[in-house]
């Protein structure tokens, strides 16, 4: 009798520790579900992001901008004459915030680009030393090399972004406003000038250097580890951030000196970029779970 019982016993637990089990590895098959779902959606934005950048935002300006005379009057904000340029926006301000809303969707899109970008390259540094021998404490001893590189990419990424889609928001109220109330009586007023180089700044300069340096940061982790962790297109993705970084850096640099925030290295920098962004959007949503 005691020996049944006993034997019931050890049946009974083996049956709980199989279902806790199979409760368990349920559980770590949705939690992969419900990321790579995360990360198609994300995937979704960027694509949409991307397009605006490369094909939105330079088609509004040649089919609706060009043909009102912006390039002219930014030309004359850029010699530092703004009266045009406010004349400009005052008798095209739909146009004008067309053009700033397609900017703003365009990187508010992109608001968690870092962090989703962080989430991979640290899971694939993690799996990817999973089968090296040296473990401490059960965890593979070098898991974590480069964390705080991709901290620091992250985090500033998420700045920059945020810094350039604050900054644009505040010029865009500021110009509106200035033009609204301005008139060739009441000039332009004393601090116009020095509050849109401020505004400048903190977008194209502090803004896309801080973007330059999450690309920075990113780049190097990947192209560090190179084929040994990653496919032979995330290899290429991660030197090809290492270029933009270089192009986002110098536009940085020379716009702090431009009073309307543009120059010649401000639309190749915004292009490369957005491809680049593209290129992630479709490797996200290619993405497919494991058999």
């Amino acid at each position: 009798m005691t020996k049944s019982v006993q034997g019931e016993v050890d049946s009974l637990s083996m049956a709980g520790c199989d279902t806790l089990l199979q409760k368990k590895i349920e559980g770590i098959s949705a939690m992969k579900r419900s990321f790579l779902s995360k990360l198609h959606t994300n995937g979704l934005y960027y694509l949409i992001s991307a397009l605006l950048l490369v094909a939105g935002v330079p088609l509004y300006q040649f089919v609706v901008l060009l043909p009102q005379g912006y390039s002219d009057a930014l030309a004359s904000a850029d010699q530092g004459a703004f009266t045009p340029y406010l004349i400009w926006v005052e008798n095209h301000t739909g146009q004008f915030l067309g053009y700033r809303a397609l900017l703003l969707i365009a990187f508010a899109a992109l608001i968690s680009l870092p962090f989703t970008l962080f989430r991979i390259v640290v899971a694939q540094e993690i799996l990817g030393h999973e089968e090296e021998d040296n473990e401490t404490d059960g965890m593979p001893a070098n898991a974590w090399r480069g964390k705080g590189f991709a901290v620091v990419a992250a985090w500033s990424g998420l700045l920059g972004i945020m810094l350039y889609t604050l900054g644009t928001l505040a010029s865009t109220t500021y110009l509106f406003v200035v033009s609204n109330s301005f008139t060739s009586h009441t000039g332009i007023p004393d601090n116009f000038s020095a509050i849109l180089d401020i505004l400048a700044v903190v977008t194209n300069t502090i803004g896309i250097g801080l973007l330059a340096l999450s690309c920075l940061f990113f780049g190097a982790m990947i192209a560090r580890s190179g084929r040994n962790l990653w496919p032979g297109i995330w290899v290429a993705f991660g030197y090809t951030a290492l270029a933009i970084a270089a192009l986002l850096s110098a536009s940085a640099v020379a716009v702090a000196s431009t009073p309307t925030g543009q120059t010649p290295l401000t639309t190749p920098a915004t292009l490369l970029f957005a491809l680049w962004v593209l290129w992630f959007g479709i490797m996200l949503v290619r993405l497919k779970p494991e058999p």
